[in-house]
This record gives structure tokens, C-alpha cells and sequence, in this order.
């Protein structure tokens, strides 16, 4: 039987007689191609739907699409249909009605689309999900001036992921399936197709749990119009009566079991553009991208995270003093992965400014001189900042008394207490 029939499960079809040179045979009448009970008989259900799709058992050609993404460096892979998403719609559309979302975007843009796999592709019948671990041995914290970074970012583990579901979908294509491939992608929500196709539970935090190694993953999907078996049924909450998450929670911004208000979360008021609502700039510590508290008390996390050596250089902790005297340029360049508002660096030099409020020695010379420096700075928004990173260091001789700018002027006149 050829290779490609054992792989994808084709049954053969009845081989051709060989030849017969006996005597016997040669006699005209009997000719064998005349026989009808030798001529091979192939069945029309067995026939390719065309010519160029295999015709497959969708469960055994699921089970060696998922040892291919396994093989493949993915650490889970699971499959589930391509049905519309409705738990995640109504979830969106109610917690955006409700001005949970805080202006942010991604799948709260278009929920109808961001729920439907078919407004991507619109013959999509399965989607094949996968997980890569992100979790790594925190490194030394460095001596100087330093802010931290959330895991996820710590190295490109997207492109780790992206690599596997390639695998995934070179072989959907080479079978004559379409493939398209989505990894933090805002056409649909993952946490929510990886739900789906039992890779995990949610957490009290929101993030996705997998079912014996925790929630340290980035998580993207091969849509596809293959019809291939789902892979499992949703695995059941795992969380019990643990709430770790939500004690741990610096500003509180889980709100209730799986429900987080993003006009508190540190994650998101990092990336959100404008001015850093001052009533979570002191919990906002070190932090200079993501926040990683409520997946670091998580048990299940904690427990069992898949630890692996990242590929490439890693990034844990960046220098707040490098980013406030780089050029736009450099910090574009040094920050490519990180998702900064309109690719402006004025929102990285904020959040550095606030970081350096925070931790910063009121004694150094070099951050007297930034704050100087960006005291004056042609950006209202850098100079409200400016503000009230002096202040918060006790540094109020350095202070203007009055700003022509009003934002400026509010920070002016609502000083923070020295730290």
C-alpha cells in the first residue's frame, strides 16, 4: 500500500492482475482483460470529491494534524468546528456595553466578525488551535534603573507559535485544503476556539488554563475548510475555590470570576493612549509592559508551567533611563514586537516617565537631568508626566508654577505625595 494511503487512512483500491505467460493464457479466448470478475471495480463513494483534495477520515487525519503541530514545537493542539462563537459574542457586546472594554480595541472592534471564522474564510469548517509556552526562568534583575517586562514578551514566542501552525497549514495545502492562519490576530478570539476545542478552562482571571500545565501561552489557530472531528469536549473548570488572582490583583481590576475591567487593568492602561489615569500610576511599580501578577500566584500556573529555554536574545527587564534618552527611531526599533498606540514612542516615554516617579533616586544627577529636560518637553502629554515624576521624588523646586497647556496645569495643581 502506497505511504500517502496509510497517512491519511485511503482505502486501496483492488490491484491489477499481473500478467499470466502460462500456455493456458495463451489461448485467445481467454484473454483476462475479457473476464468481468477481474476487472477492477472501484466503488463511486471512494472517489475523490476532486481532483485535488484526499479523501480522508476526518478523525485519523485530525489526530496526525495534531501530532504534526506536537512535532512541530506546539506544546498543545487541539481541533474544534468553525461555528459561530455565540458565548464570546454575547460576552463582548455586553462587557463593551458596559464600558468594560475601555476603548480598547482588538476583538471588542467588531465582535460579529471577531466571532465568526467564516467572515475570514467563508468555507471555514474546522480550526485547528495551538499553544506554545511562554514560560521562563525569571533572569537577574539588573542593578540600574530598571522596569519590568510581562512574559509574553520576553522573546518573539509568536513567532515560535507561527512556525508550528505553518506546519499545520502547508500540509492542509499540500492536501488541497485551504489554510489560513491566525496568531494574535483580532479576526478571532482565541482563548475562546481553544476553549472550544478542550484545551482549557478559564480562570478566575480570564486568561485560558490549560488542563495540567497552566496559562503561560500564546494561543493561534489554522482555519480551515478540511472537514476534520473535533477534537474533545470542554474541559471543566479547574479553579474551585482558589481566588489568588483576584487578592493578588494590584488595582483590583478583576472584577468578578473571569470578569476584568479594563479601566483598571495595568496591562491595558500601558498600552491605552492619552493621559495614565493617576489613581493607578503608584500600583503601576516597575512595570513597564503587561503585568504578569495574577498568572504568578496562579496554582496550576505556579505548579506546572512548561519551562523552556527561549530562541533568540530575551528581554525581562529594559533600562528606564535608555528609553527616556533614545530617539524615536532607536525605540521603535528596539521595541518592534510590543504593541505601542500608533507606533508613537511618546506613549513608551510616559509609561518610563511614570516608572521613573516610582524607583527612581532623587539624588542622581543623570535623572535630575531628564526630568529637566522633559519638564520642557513640546509634548503636553510628556510634560504632565514630567510633573508628576518630579513631585512624586520630592523634587518640586524643579517644578514650573504654571503650564499654558491644561493637562499640564491639572497635574500642576493635583501634585502627588513624595514617595
Amino acid at each position: 500500500m502506497p505511504e500517502w494511503c496509510l497517512r491519511f487512512g485511503i482505502v486501496q483500491l483492488a490491484k491489477k492482475p499481473e500478467k499470466d505467460t502460462s500456455d493456458s493464457a495463451l489461448k485467445p479466448e481467454l484473454k483476462p482483460e475479457l473476464k468481468p470478475e477481474i476487472k477492477p471495480q472501484i466503488k463511486p463513494e471512494l472517489k475523490p470529491q476532486s481532483t485535488r483534495h484526499l479523501f480522508v477520515s476526518s478523525s485519523r487525519y485530525a489526530e496526525q494534524l495534531i501530532a504534526l503541530g506536537v512535532a512541530s514545537g506546539l506544546h498543545r493542539v487541539g481541533v474544534t468546528s468553525a461555528d459561530v462563537l455565540n458565548r464570546a459574542r454575547e460576552v463582548l457586546t455586553e462587557r463593551k456595553s458596559l464600558g468594560l472594554h475601555n476603548e480598547m480595541q482588538f476583538t471588542y472592534r467588531n465582535p460579529i466578525r471577531s466571532t465568526d471564522p467564516t467572515s475570514t474564510m467563508p468555507t471555514a469548517r474546522s480550526i485547528i488551535v495551538g499553544a506554545r509556552s511562554y514560560a521562563t526562568q525569571m533572569p537577574l534583575k539588573p542593578i540600574e534603573q530598571s522596569a519590568r517586562v510581562a512574559r509574553y514578551v520576553w522573546a518573539d514566542y509568536y513567532e515560535q507559535l507561527r512556525q508550528g501552525l505553518a506546519q499545520i497549514a502547508a500540509q492542509l495545502k499540500k492536501d488541497g485544503w485551504r489554510a489560513i492562519i491566525l496568531a494574535d490576530d483580532n479576526s478571532i478570539v482565541d482563548r475562546e476556539v481553544a476553549y472550544e476545542a478542550g484545551l482549557g478552562w478559564y480562570g478566575k482571571n480570564a486568561n485560558l488554563l490549560i488542563e495540567g500545565a497552566g496559562s503561560y501561552f500564546v494561543l493561534g489557530s489554522v482555519l480551515t475548510n478540511a472537514p476534520l472531528t473535533p477534537s474533545t469536549t470542554t474541559v471543566k473548570d479547574g479553579c474551585g475555590s482558589c481566588q489568588r488572582c483576584i487578592d493578588k490583583c494590584p488595582t483590583q481590576a478583576i472584577i468578578a470570576p473571569g470578569v476584568v475591567d479594563a479601566r483598571k487593568c495595568l496591562a491595558w492602561l500601558l498600552q491605552k493612549p492619552g493621559i495614565f489615569d493617576p489613581a493607578f500610576r503608584i500600583a503601576l511599580g516597575d512595570r513597564i509592559y503587561g503585568c504578569d501578577d495574577c498568572q504568578e500566584v496562579c496554582p496550576p500556573t505556579v505548579r506546572h508551567a512548561i519551562v523552556e529555554e527561549p530562541q533568540g536574545k530575551t528581554q525581562a527587564w529594559v533600562n528606564v533611563m535608555s528609553i527616556l534618552n533614545s530617539d524615536d527611531e532607536t525605540l521603535l526599533e528596539n521595541f518592534k514586537a510590543w504593541y505601542i498606540a500608533d507606533r508613537d514612542p511618546k506613549w513608551l516615554r510616559r509609561n518610563a516617565l511614570i516608572i521613573l516617579g516610582n524607583i527612581g533616586d532623587a539624588s542622581d544627577e543623570a535623572i535630575q537631568v531628564v526630568l529637566k529636560r522633559y519638564l520642557i518637553d513640546r509634548e503636553p502629554i510628556l510634560r504632565a508626566h514630567a510633573v508628576w515624576a518630579t513631585a512624586r521624588l520630592g523634587l518640586n523646586n524643579l517644578l514650573p508654577s504654571k503650564d499654558s497647556d491644561p493637562i499640564v496645569q491639572d497635574e500642576l495643581d493635583s501634585l502627588p505625595s513624595v514617595k
